[in-house]
């Protein structure tokens, strides 16, 4: 059920078997576990599904963030902030488009680990793209069957060593980026396997107070024996970067790549100036196991899987929460505000078990899952000094907030796949759990009384697919599911108005989605189509966001439907032309009020029905012409990517204008004898430097929505290699 790396090296050997008898183009068919009961080509998969390979994320840029490639999947949104300091923007099909900060509605994995939480927000920073093997993206309908907050599915795999290989790759770019890489790859006899990276990237940014250093490693150990598999994976994330923030409409107007002065450091000469070093660190190492055996005899048990992980998390922000909010002795509630200074450290894990079975011709998974998050969440001033005299700005002053928030999910689950007749497969699942989620509170100062408090979320998720294939290399599809979302622990953490205290009058999420889509391979064309609908009840959206506190409610129901296109065409040798492209309607149903002053004691200002949803584009599409000359070494290509205009607040009155962009590319391998080869890249991003808004911070209550996307880039990157 979960995506799992650790079946790798199966599933090459498998694909090698079945595709020398099958028709060429299905030997160039890609691969895919995510959503299935086992591997199987995305062809035969009910449910729409992209698989981005290495080489499309090599060519994409430095293999720092996922935007770099995600835009050749259509319905999925993944917004470079060019802002270390937050995650990406992710959504897919409209879920996962509230999130002002991380990343919710969506399930998230690296190697079959979690980089979700159990209460429902992820994250993607620690995910190596250079030692990636490829991403699996799954939308619709069978995203569901991954849990609470499965919007979507995006999951990495790392490739296993089955060949020895030293690797040193070094990028330069614009804008003060430089990176470097060393991995190694080895197969160590016996059955085992290793493959380690590590990685160093430093970057200044376009914009002041923008600048990044990252470090990242990554271990994978695998041993395989005649019946089992054992893989054993490490991973550490260690990044401080600075906050340049949002920018207001006037100040993007007046000059769309600056940085708001709230963000820059503290200037002791000009106190009232009010800069607060807005900035963050982000620390997390985490270790996993994976133990695989197959039973043999031909009997109903086919095979045993089981996971295990833990790891810690550790965050530190300091954000420009002026002192006033904080301290203000003509408003008593301020004492309930948490500090401009968040810090938490994290500790998680989980353990998952399933079982494979064939009952007839029947495929059948089932298994259960177990996860945990326990996070140590304090608050401090981010100032000294009183609010009429301040001594420093950007700091870590007095504490303000001390709890302890727990999210622990139980889920257990099943899937089948059995055939009806020729030509036509019936897939259905079933996933059901119980989240629940709590906080103590040991702030207790004055009117801030005791803030604990706990809620539990049940649900059941059901999915059910049929495929038919009426010819070869054309498959149609249609699937259905039932979905759920719980608020997250952040979403849960401030009360409406005044009050302190956990939000429990905030309920779940729940959706009805339905898909219908096709697919088509040939020599030389590979097509994929979905439409889709998806009606929630109980929409989670912000009521207010502003003074370090944001505040969500249930907005009653949303729709969201559209369509999806995919395509490749190799029309002549040495030339290859993709496409990509999206359509969303996503709109609220019911009308309901909202905050946009600060401070807001109620919510006031209505939102019609009929809105678009903040922060989700009506349409995106994304295209590319690559050409291989054949005289020269190496491939040239030029890409496009566009996206429609995007609401930045539910009132619908902010509104952050389309776009277009054009990229320009060569990639090339040029041997250094027997054993050595070098690949390089040169790309030139924003090739004619157009202005537009890269990502939007959804109902920002400063009304600072829009963070700039970056100007004209180059990028030079280098990857020496050597084998024996």
């Amino acid at each position: 059920m979960q995506p799992t790396s650790f079946l790798q090296t199966a599933l090459a050997g498998a694909c090698l078997l079945a595709c020398s008898t099958v028709p060429a183009w299905a030997q160039t068919s890609e691969v895919v576990v995510t959503g299935s009961v086992r591997a199987q080509r995305a062809l035969d998969a009910p449910f729409a599904i992209s698989s981005i390979d290495a080489s499309a994320l090599r060519d994409a840029g430095p293999m720092v963030n996922l935007s770099e490639a995600m835009a050749q999947v259509p319905g999925l949104v993944v917004s470079n902030r060019n802002n270390y300091a937050q995650d990406l923007q992710i959504s897919s099909r409209g879920f996962g488009a509230r999130a002002a900060f991380g990343v919710r509605g969506l399930r998230l994995y690296a190697d079959g680990i979690p980089a979700t939480m159990p209460d429902g927000q992820g994250q993607v920073a620690h995910f190596d793209l250079a030692s990636a093997q490829r991403v699996e993206v799954l939308r619709g309908p069978f995203s569901v069957l991954y849990g609470n907050s499965s919007g979507g599915v995006i999951a990495l795999f790392t490739a296993p060593a089955k060949e020895a290989f030293v690797e040193v790759g070094v990028d330069a770019g614009s804008f003060g980026l430089r990176q470097g890489r060393v991995s190694v790859a080895a197969p160590l006899g016996g059955g085992f396997d290793l493959r380690a990276s590590y990685s160093d990237l430093d970057v200044d940014g376009f914009r002041p107070q923008s600048a990044a250093h990252r470090t990242l490693g990554n271990l994978r150990l695998g041993w395989a024996g005649a019946a089992d598999t054992v893989t054993v994976l490490v991973s550490d994330h260690n990044q401080r970067a600075q906050d340049p923030l949002g920018l207001a409409a006037a100040q993007y107007a007046a000059a769309p790549r600056q940085t708001t002065p709230q963000a820059l450091p503290f200037d002791p000469a000009t106190p009232k100036a009010l800069q607060y070093d807005t900035r963050k660190t982000i620390r997390q190492s985490q270790a996993g196991a994976n133990w695989r055996h197959q039973f043999d005899g031909g009997g109903v048990l086919r095979e045993s899987q089981l996971t295990a992980y833990g790891g810690s998390r550790g965050v530190s922000q300091w954000q420009a929460i002026p002192p006033l909010t904080q301290v203000n002795p003509a408003n008593p509630n301020a004492r309930k505000q948490g500090g401009g200074v968040v810090d938490f450290d994290r500790q998680y894990g989980g353990v998952e078990g399933k079982l494979a079975l064939q009952l007839g011709a029947t495929d059948l998974v089932a298994g259960f899952n177990v996860e945990s998050q326990q996070d140590e969440r304090r608050g401090y001033e981010n100032f000294t000094g009183t609010t009429l005299a301040l001594t420093a700005l950007g700091i870590t002053g007095k504490l303000r907030r001390d709890e302890t928030n727990r999210a622990t999910t139980t889920e257990g689950f099943a899937q089948a796949r059995t055939p009806l007749a020729p030509g036509w497969d019936l897939t259905g699942g079933l996933r059901g759990g119980q989240v629940k989620m709590s906080t103590h509170d040991r702030y207790i100062d004055g009117v801030n009384g005791d803030d604990s408090g706990e809620l539990s979320f049940s649900y059941l998720n059901p999915a059910l697919g049929l495929r038919w294939a009426p010819a070869p290399g054309l498959a149609l599809h249609a699937s259905a599911a039932r979905g759920f979302e719980s608020p997250t622990l952040g979403e849960l953490a401030y009360r409406a108005g005044t009050a302190g205290g956990f939000n429990t009058s905030l309920l779940g999420q729940t959706s009805r989605q339905i898909e219908l889509g096709g697919k088509w391979r040939s020599t030389t064309v590979e097509l994929d189509a979905a439409l889709f609908n998806a009606d929630t009840e109980n929409e989670i959206s912000v009521l207010s966001n502003s003074g370090g506190r944001s505040v969500f409610q249930n907005a009653g129901r949303t729709r969201r439907y559209g369509a999806e296109l995919s395509g490749l065409w190799r029309p002549a040798t040495g030339l290859r032309l993709r496409a990509a492209a999206s359509w969303l309607h996503a709109t609220y149903r019911d009308a309901f009020l909202t905050c946009t002053a600060t401070p807001c004691t109620a919510a006031n200002v209505p939102v019609a029905a009929g809105n678009r949803i903040a922060g989700a584009p009506s349409a995106s599409g994304w295209a590319e012409a690559a050409w291989r000359p054949g005289v020269v070494p190496g491939e040239w290509a030029v890409e496009w990517r566009a996206v429609a205009s995007t609401m930045a607040n539910d009132i619908n009155s902010a509104t952050a204008a389309g776009y277009a962009l054009a990229h320009l590319r060569w990639s090339g391998r040029l041997p250094l004898g027997a054993s050595d080869s070098v690949e390089l890249l040169a790309r030139i991003d924003n090739l004619f430097d157009r202005h537009y808004v890269g990502s939007v911070i959804v109902n920002d209550g400063n009304g600072r929505y829009y963070e700039p996307g970056a100007p004209r880039s180059a990028l030079l990157s280098a990857r020496w290699q050597h084998r024996w």
